[in-house]
């Protein structure tokens, strides 16, 4: 069914009672009925609009549905249920947000729903595949849609076992499990958009993708699906764990322990459509924390290569020139695994212990990678045995060397900018983290203190980061409105990265670009790609 053109009413600021505030917001039609949203600032926004089904019952373990269509209008103006995940752990969710399989809605940010087509940006959220929500306020789009005019939308996808975990070895006439279900809930909310987002303002054939952690690895991934081409026509990918997409026999290994650990015999797996959810959460965050912690380097729950929706290892694909042909910036901070050893946290391995088992699973699941090679790898870092060049060989192996495969094989064919964050405040620099991992985020959306504890700015560097968050912004608006990340402010140029030159945006304080910055680097790791089967 095709949209209608949208109705916008007044302000709801103008009104003097909640009956003339409700009646006063801003309404639009969308294909499955009306919805009212708020006033948000200058902007207009919407929270929580269904582009799915609820993934219950027979749908638990199903691809996603369109949203049945409804009488009336829908209230869109507070946060649903999140996607199903533990909150108690060591990156917290925000208060009053909790999990609910009603939880596939997104969020819109739009100037106006005028007939004025505006560029359209997408934001897939991180989280290790296991957490997270687009309604965390880090995400909050208002900033970007003002200063780009632009609409923006924010998407919830479901996580854990209920997403990335494979189910489809134990698939019965009973019951049929289907994979890469949170790439699915990602093309669903695309496929949304395509069909939607005129009556917010924006143009359907202007979409720019962006992400970040798995957020991006989820975009390097879509990015050669088959099923995903068009859908988006350029991206952005921060940090992203290209390399970290499984093989079904892993998979279906990982399933197995699952169905253990819930202590249901393999002929009963039907039963995973029938358990509270609560009891799939339990077992989800059990396994999320122990496949890290058995083989480092690893995640429990993460895409897999089905043959279906994910034909081939998506960084193999890059290297066959089998990505989709769209524009692409791609970078990474320059000290990722810092967060990890600051949180205690298993899903990356900052002990050289841990990175030393990681090494020796990726030499055995790689039998033509020679000890010599690997051994060049391992001097390559001379404080290989500390915590400190521990953490440099995970950064490298998990974030920095993905990122410049992708980017080598997809600027042969589509243009391709490259860039390393380096921007730390005082505080990050003095607590020994610097720029680790989603310390950007915050620059990018402009939504510095949304945490409830912050200590970003106890040292100072607040007028430095708000310079720098400035600068990105304004590429990335400038990308997604014009296919070139350029700020339009007298900043540094930033040329297109190419196999020549290597040209690569150091953004800090002040931003440079740099040749080949990773030269040593990228020489020694070479162009095999080291990642898990």
């Amino acid at each position: 069914m095709d949209a209608e053109p949208a109705v916008v009413v007044t302000d709801d600021a103008q009104a003097d009672t909640a009956e003339d505030a409700a009646a006063a917001a801003p309404i639009v039609r969308i294909s499955s009925g009306e919805i009212r949203g708020r006033r948000d600032g200058s902007t207009l926004s919407w929270r929580s609009i269904p582009f799915a089904e609820p993934v219950s019952g027979p749908l638990r373990f199903r691809s996603p549905r369109p949203r049945t269509p409804w009488d009336g209008v829908r209230d869109c103006t507070e946060f649903g249920p999140i996607a199903p995940q533990g909150i108690d752990n060591t990156v917290p969710i925000d208060a009053g947000l909790l999990p609910g399989e009603d939880c596939l809605w997104l969020n819109i940010w739009t100037p106006a729903t005028d007939s004025d087509p505006r560029p359209v940006m997408v934001w897939i959220h991180g989280g290790a595949y296991c957490l997270g929500s687009s309604a965390q306020k880090l995400y909050n789009g208002r900033q970007l849609a003002e200063l780009g005019n632009t609409v923006i939308v924010t998407v919830n996808y479901r996580l854990g076992a209920l997403g990335f975990l494979d189910l489809s070895s134990f698939s019965t006439p009973e019951a049929t499990f289907e994979s890469n279900l949170g790439l699915r809930d990602q093309i669903a909310a695309l496929e949304w958009v395509r069909e939607n987002i005129a009556v917010f303002g924006g143009d359907p054939t202007n979409v720019t993708l962006f992400g970040e952690s798995s957020g991006a690895g989820s975009i390097t991934t879509l990015m050669t699906s088959p099923r995903a081409e068009g859908l988006f026509h350029r991206a952005i990918v921060q940090s992203p764990p290209a390399t970290s997409v499984y093989g079904p026999e892993r998979a279906a290994r990982v399933a197995a322990r699952f169905l253990e650990i819930l202590e249901l015999p393999a002929e009963r797996a039907h039963e995973l459509y029938e358990l509270p959810i609560e009891e799939i959460i339990v077992a989800s965050d059990v396994l999320v924390d122990e496949i890290p912690a058995k083989v480092p380097g690893t995640l429990a729950t993460a895409p897999v290569v089905d043959g279906d929706l994910v034909p081939r290892y998506p960084v193999a694909a890059f290297q066959k020139g089998l990505s989709h042909r769209i524009p692409l910036i791609i970078g990474t901070n320059r000290d990722e695994a810092a967060l990890f050893r600051l949180i205690r946290s298993a899903l990356m391995p900052v002990t050289p212990d841990a990175v030393n088992e990681m090494l020796r699973v990726i030499a055995a699941d790689h039998p033509t990678l020679s000890h010599e090679r690997l051994a060049e790898i391992i001097a390559f870092y001379p404080d290989a045995g500390k915590s400190k060049g521990a953490q440099a060989i995970s950064s490298d192996a998990g974030f920095r060397m993905p990122s410049i495969w992708v980017a080598e094989a997809h600027s042969r064919h589509s243009p391709t900018w490259f860039y390393r964050f380096d921007q730390a405040t005082p505080m990050l620099k003095a607590a020994r983290v610097g720029a680790t991992h989603a310390t950007d985020l915050p620059y990018v959306f402009g939504s510095f203190g949304t945490m409830n504890i912050d200590p970003t700015f106890w040292l100072g560097g607040r007028k430095t980061a708000m310079e720098v968050s400035g600068r990105i912004q304004r590429r990335w608006l400038a990308f997604a409105a014009h296919d070139v990340p350029a700020a339009i402010d007298g900043s540094k140029h930033w040329p297109r990265y190419d196999e020549d030159t290597r040209a690569t945006l150091i953004i800090d304080s002040t931003d440079v670009v740099e040749a080949d910055p990773d030269k040593e680097l990228r020489e020694t790791w070479g162009d095999q790609v080291l990642g898990f089967s």
